[in-house]
């Protein structure tokens, strides 16, 4: 197949990279139909796509858009209130919230990135799980009842009472900002895995993925979003457990012991590392609380006294879900990657593909399929978390707290649909052009 280039100088670059990355798939279909498909790289040889992995991918992308699309269906009739479409009407009953809460955190980029930095730089520095699942904890024990029992509908709310409507509002862009790296992390951990499988750039998934995510969750709000949630965190669960025994006795991976792999890294005792350390545990255990993605399943509990729970209970399952993520990121670290079909030890920019790579590379055919379409179900229905709850702090705390108190619940509701839009366009943006997932997260 002829490789298409578009030079970065151009001053369209974008739009001329998006046609040509769907004139390359238009290509690949063409040849999955006619059992052709290969793809080539800047040499001569030649590189098999993974069918398994492909197939995988368009099997769960099914399911969740599925999943989504009858989550909105069911509500089709429940949907004329604002804080219905915001917050599934207070509906979410305690299993449900539960499996929402912990999936919202465990997402595409929250593995991805957890084995990139065990694989770069050792467990010692893969914080980002352990800070966030403190942060879950101490939400729950001082935030999630009281915000519950007032009622609240976003965590705007109460600030915009205590220092009014708009300097209160102007606290929602570093929401904004937190809402929007978050969605870039999963997206671009969804184009490292579709770029290992199909050998093409990341744009053309992230697109596709988002588009998928919006579609869903203009139409089924938190209900929708809920639901596929906890399909995501069935497929991440199966999928990444599956794939560690298979990786570890792979003959190219050696011995995970200490002495011989140092997957715990390690921090001198006078390195001035060890205050930017601290730092990171403060951001990550404190910043994980502000976060509208956390307070819209607190908000949209039965009671109370759920709320609580399920903010204590998902931090329990943020850190059993992080378990396999930091095995898979030492077994990368444990390969002699010259002995793969890889064929080379993944550094600089390919670092971030560490997992999809362990699992198409380390696992056999059937396993791949399981695992890179697990991982890609569960970037796209994290991504709609994010994109809601910053769609629905513009539509309620902005639009109609600040600049027009009297808009009916129906003109809120299209300012959230088309705010969505932007979010998503936004957050693929900044997932296309950073290479780094974890530092997104």
């Amino acid at each position: 197949m002829r490789r298409f280039k578009v030079s970065r100088g151009c001053s369209a670059s974008c739009r001329c990279s998006e046609v040509v990355a769907w004139l390359e798939v238009c290509h690949l279909a063409t040849q999955f139909y006619t059992g052709t498909l290969r793809t080539h790289n800047a040499g001569l040889q030649v590189k098999m796509l993974n069918i398994p992995g492909l197939a995988g991918i368009i099997v769960f992308y099914l399911l969740i858009l599925g999943i989504g699309i009858y989550a909105a269906w069911r509500r089709r009739n429940k949907g004329g209130k604002s804080e219905e479409v915001m917050l599934a009407g207070r509906s979410i009953g305690p299993l449900v919230g539960i499996l929402t809460m912990t999936a919202t955190w465990v997402g595409g980029g929250y593995i991805n990135g957890t084995a990139e930095k065990v694989y770069d730089k050792g467990l010692i520095w893969c914080q980002a799980p352990f800070g966030y699942a403190l942060s879950l904890a101490v939400g729950g024990m001082f935030f999630a009842k009281p915000m519950r029992e007032a009622g609240y509908v976003t965590m705007l709310d109460p600030l915009q009472q205590a220092f009014g409507r708009r300097m209160g509002g102007m606290l929602y862009f570093p929401a904004l900002m937190g809402e929007t790296f978050w969605s870039a992390a999963i997206l671009s951990a969804l184009g490292s895995t579709l770029a290992v499988i199909l050998d093409i750039g990341n744009t053309v998934s992230i697109l596709v993925s988002a588009a998928i995510a919006v579609f869903y969750t203009i139409f089924g709000g938190l209900y929708s979003v809920a639901y596929t949630d906890v399909i995501q965190l069935f497929c991440i669960f199966i999928g990444l457990w599956i794939t560690v025994p298979f990786a570890m006795v792979h003959e190219s991976v050696g011995s995970l012991a200490l002495n011989e792999t140092n997957w715990l890294g390690s921090i001198e005792p006078t390195s001035p590392e060890w205050g930017l350390w601290i730092d990171y545990w403060l951001l990550l255990i404190c910043g994980g609380i502000p976060w509208q993605v956390y307070f819209q399943r607190v908000l949209s509990c039965q009671t109370p006294t759920h709320a609580r729970v399920l903010s204590y209970t998902a931090s329990v399952g943020c850190l059993l879900s992080a378990v396999p993520a930091c095995i898979i990121g030492a077994i990368a670290k444990a390969t002699d990657w010259s002995q793969t079909d890889y064929g080379k030890t993944p550094e600089g920019y390919q670092v971030k593909l560490v997992l999809p790579l362990v699992m198409q590379y380390l696992t056999p055919t059937w396993v791949a399929f399981l695992g890179l379409g697990a991982v890609s179900a569960a970037v796209m229905s994290s991504a709609d978390s994010s994109v809601l709850s910053a769609s629905s702090m513009f539509a309620r705390n902005i639009y109609q707290n600040v600049f027009k108190q009297e808009a009916t619940d129906r003109e809120v509701i299209w300012v959230m649909r088309a705010s969505i839009v932007v979010v998503a366009a936004i957050a693929c943006t900044i997932g296309i052009l950073i290479n780094s997932i974890y530092y997104l997260l």
